[in-house]
């Protein structure tokens, strides 16, 4: 079972043009909570002692799982009703779902823990339901009875009644009682928004603590499972890219290489000049696939990104550059998270590969630098754009590399260009 916190936010009240719906919101809020609160209490715990009081004869499963049920249904109200109170979105867990024959879903919510959850909201709501009804009633009876007393105090018998003003010793007749509780009545109105935010925020964060905290565990839980499935993915597309890189380039080169080598090897009784000629040729493609393998080096990672740094391997990258670039790096002095400089590394690599190869660009313009706690990448050329993100494909690759360290792509391509690449990813 997660566990959080009770943190009080600020209880001040908001800007006058919505203090009074505010007001009224968290009144109301607390207004409700107390009958409903009375009538989940009892349900939960009347549930709760009849099942387990009769769980040796296996009834006691079938109530404790419908008691479970009854409390889920007062945590959905509460949860509709928390956004309001807190000011934000509240997440929703998910329940288990319930799989197998009827008696298995019959029991599904007794496997769940965020069913146990909500019966433990259940049973502790009901105190802080007192209290902030108690609190709501007290200062609208005050405030209202007070602002509007000298409109009723004639109605109210006088002889052997003493007022407050009375028993504190004053004397000063009804101008006095009427003028007292009118001002009573106003401070109680000054106080009220505060006062009644404070217990609607009050109860409102035991419902988010144990309502909302569990599927805040879920959420992050699914958004580093989808981060590990993004790099997953983006290693498989960048395997099978080497794959077959390496299969239409350098491979070829050395098969044809060794077959000169053999040719040249048997010529060279008979022919040494058509050896000679044979050799020659076979230089000029090792020099090939050495070339070939040098670039495809640099898909995986270069050396001097981890000797050097972010800085020298993009002037690296902008160098061999087909298409002039200018580089722009406004970067820390020290070296920033391995895995971040990678995954720049290959966003500005890819990109530049893709200026090349698709855009028509005469000039690029590339610019890293950090932006709060995050880094951010541009590439920009002035060329005819043709840069998607298609799956299986280079950006797509890069989108689920990015993913995969809590980043961004963004791919801007107008209709005739010019395209701009932008990735954001944390730096540190």
């Amino acid at each position: 079972m997660t566990t959080d916190t009770l943190v009080m936010p600020s209880v001040t009240a908001p800007p006058h043009s919505h203090r009074l719906r505010q007001v009224l919101h968290d009144s109301g809020y607390a207004l409700l909570s107390l009958p409903v609160g009375v009538l989940f209490f009892v349900v939960v715990v009347t549930g709760l002692a009849a099942g387990i009081g009769t769980v040796v004869i296996w009834v006691g499963l079938a109530v404790l799982a419908l008691t479970l049920l009854a409390a889920r249904g007062s945590a959905t109200l509460e949860r509709a009703q928390l956004p309001t109170v807190l000011g934000r979105p509240v997440p929703r867990p998910a329940y288990l779902p319930g799989e197998g024959g009827p008696v298995r879903r019959l029991l599904t919510p007794l496997r769940d823990p965020q069913s146990w959850l909500d019966a433990l909201h259940a049973v502790l709501r009901l105190p802080l339901a007192v209290l902030a009804f108690s609190v709501t009633v007290t200062f609208w009876a005050i405030a209202l009875g007070g602002i509007t007393y000298g409109l009723w105090d004639w109605a109210l018998p006088q002889e052997g009644n003493e007022d407050l003003f009375e028993l504190l010793g004053f004397d000063g007749g009804t101008s006095l009682r009427i003028v007292g509780y009118t001002l009573i009545g106003l401070l109680a109105a000054a106080v009220l928004p505060f006062a009644v935010r404070a217990v609607a925020v009050l109860q409102a964060q035991l419902g988010r603590v144990l309502l909302t905290s569990r599927a805040a565990t879920q959420a992050e839980l699914g958004r580093l499972s989808r981060g590990r499935d993004a790099a997953v993915a983006a290693e498989a597309v960048a395997l099978r890219r080497l794959e077959r890189d390496i299969h239409d380039g350098p491979q070829q080169h050395l098969v044809r290489l060794g077959m000169d080598l053999s040719r040249a090897q048997r010529q060279l009784d008979r022919d040494p000049s058509a050896a000679r000629t044979t050799l020659a040729g076979a230089g000029v493609l090792a020099r090939e696939a050495l070339e070939e393998l040098r670039a495809l080096s640099r898909g995986i990672a270069p050396p001097v990104l981890a000797d050097r740094g972010l800085a020298a391997v993009l002037a690296a990258l902008a160098a061999r550059s087909p298409v002039p670039v200018e580089l722009a790096v406004d970067l820390p002095g020290e070296r920033l998270a391995p895995a971040t400089e990678n995954t720049a590394y290959f966003v500005v690599s890819e990109a530049l590969a893709n200026v090349a190869k698709h855009s028509g660009a005469d000039v690029c313009r590339v610019e890293v630098g950090l932006v709060g706690d995050v880094l951010r990448v541009v590439v920009e050329d002035d060329g005819t754009g043709g840069a998607v993100l298609v799956p299986g494909h280079g950006l797509a690759g890069l989108a689920d590399r990015l993913r995969a360290v809590d980043g961004v792509l963004t791919v801007d391509n107008p209709r005739g260009g010019p395209t701009r690449t932008v990735a954001e990813l944390p730096w540190a």
